[in-house]
């Protein structure tokens, strides 16, 4: 008989294409991976790796256990769907991720929720870029993830997945009080031309959609200077060191000498939760859904 969680070991193994990687996803030791795969390979009487350089790969009954572990996963994943949803409760546990404006904007009110309305439910949550967490989320490493799409550049997005809106979120362009432009009701990125900017990590989605705006404009941005978080950016504008894009989610209130200034043409993104079509049936996720749906309309 085949041991679940050492398929489960397997399985995170093929995906992240690492011990280490595994033992993130699956939230154990590297030493707890490399023991359950050690069972399992006394279980089936072979060899599942070898060694490849500094790590492992998988030998061909590796891959093709492998193979065979993820159909099993997935249909006790659906099994596990169907019970929760004949039984009706919300119960378990729920592992959410968001971007780091979505997690401080939306996920206070909406886990207070859910912890208050479904007590027998465990809610973790982690901060995680909108493309990490998709692919996360295929994986199993996450049941839900908060992403977004920029309105004129898409979050690419794989099949198997069912995604609900949350909410459609505007930024401005934020820059010192003292620009030639503070003092306007609105502005065209176009403005900015001759201005530096202070933008996100150079990977990022965010980033990415930034350049490719500006640039869809006729504009070469000068990057002056990077930051992950929004606070950051914004307390470099607010340093007179350039301006940047500051979606309203979770900004708060503006550092002292900082100016927001809406986009005449309308700069928005839209938020929504994505989560594997196995899982379409938990009453958790729906709640959860319907939670950050809450917190998103209470922000208005």
């Amino acid at each position: 008989m085949l041991n679940l969680e050492r398929l489960r070991t397997l399985d995170a193994l093929a995906r992240h294409g690492s011990v280490s990687g595994a033992a993130e996803g699956l939230h154990v030791t590297t030493s707890a991976v490399s023991q359950q795969l050690a069972k399992l390979e006394r279980e089936v009487g072979q060899q599942l790796l070898a060694k490849n350089g500094r790590g492992v790969r998988l030998t061909d009954a590796g891959r093709l256990l492998a193979e065979h572990a993820a159909r099993i996963l997935s249909q006790v994943e659906l099994a596990q769907s169907d019970l929760e949803a004949h039984r009706g409760e919300v119960v378990g546990e729920l592992r959410l991720a968001a971007f780091p404006t979505a997690a401080r904007g939306l996920f206070p009110a909406a886990l207070s929720q859910l912890h208050k309305a479904h007590p027998g439910l465990r809610v973790t949550s982690r901060e995680t870029e909108p493309e990490p967490a998709v692919l996360a989320v295929m994986r199993g490493d996450f049941d839900l993830a908060v992403v977004l799409d920029w309105y004129n550049r898409p979050l690419p997005m794989p099949d198997g997945l069912v995604k609900a809106v949350i909410l459609d979120d505007t930024a401005d362009v934020a820059m010192p009080a003292g620009h030639r432009l503070a003092d306007r009701t609105e502005v065209d990125l176009e403005d900015f031309a001759d201005d530096d900017w202070i933008t996100w990590g150079e990977s990022e989605f965010c980033h990415e959609w930034l350049i490719h705006t500006l640039r869809s404009k006729g504009i070469e941005p000068r990057v002056a200077h990077r930051a992950e978080e929004h606070p950051t950016q914004l307390a470099l504008v607010g340093a007179g060191l350039g301006v940047c894009v500051a979606p309203r989610l979770g900004r708060g209130p503006l550092p002292e000498g900082v100016r927001a200034v809406p986009v005449r043409q309308s700069v928005r993104r839209q938020i929504y939760a994505v989560w594997r079509v196995d899982a379409d049936r938990r009453p958790s996720i729906r709640a959860a859904v319907e939670a950050l749906q809450d917190a998103a309309r209470k922000m208005n």
